[in-house]
């Protein structure tokens, strides 16, 4: 994603709370920019329901959404949420099934040949721990990365700044909260590795 560069006038730098967002930064999530980016990403989204099934209507509306698509093989089924789809790079015959969210405040990665199952989430978006810091509304975002020919089953949840490895297998229902290693299965809450592949 290009983000201008900042403004002489920091006051009227409309882009620097998504620069701090990208950056890993506090920033504050209900900033207008960022507001009208996700609204984007809402009607992107809403694009690509309507065309599934016109090929050459839908890899375009695709690649309007996200940030990269590896070729035009790729297949996000409807209904999915983004924050803004444009933090989102797939690789090559990347498969989303049904109910998916993608809370893409940082960047996040897919490798090549990755299956997702129905409702996986996918969060980069945090939120602060202390109480009264959170009531002030800002959050951070770290990215997420995974690697090529990975199976994450439906309902798993990935959380902010993980990296899973390539040839991995995530059990339905499993929450990822550290990173994965290449080749294992992983299940649970908190996904933990029960075989090597």
């Amino acid at each position: 994603i290009r983000i201008p560069p900042m403004a002489d006038n920091a006051e009227h730098d409309k882009y620097a709370e998504q620069r701090k967002m990208l950056a890993g930064e506090l920033y504050t999530g209900a900033d207008p920019y960022l507001r009208q980016l996700h609204k984007e990403a809402q009607e992107k989204s809403a694009k690509l329901a309507l065309v599934r099934h016109e090929p050459e209507k839908y890899i375009e509306a695709m690649r309007e959404l996200l940030g990269s698509v590896g070729d035009d093989k790729a297949i996000i089924e409807s209904p999915v949420y983004f924050d803004y789809g444009k933090n989102l790079h797939v690789g090559k015959e990347f498969y989303m099934n049904y109910n998916c969210t993608i809370l893409d405040c940082a960047r996040v990665d897919i490798g090549d040949n990755v299956l997702f199952g129905p409702s996986v989430q996918v969060y980069t978006a945090e939120h602060p721990v202390d109480p009264a810091e959170r009531l002030t509304g800002l959050e951070s975002a770290r990215p997420i990365k995974i690697g090529n020919n990975v199976w994450v089953g439906g309902g798993a949840i990935i959380l902010p700044g993980v990296t899973i490895g390539s040839g991995v297998t995530i059990g339905a229902g499993s929450v990822v909260t550290k990173d994965i290693p290449d080749n294992v299965v992983v299940v649970g809450n908190p996904a933990r590795i029960v075989k090597h592949v």
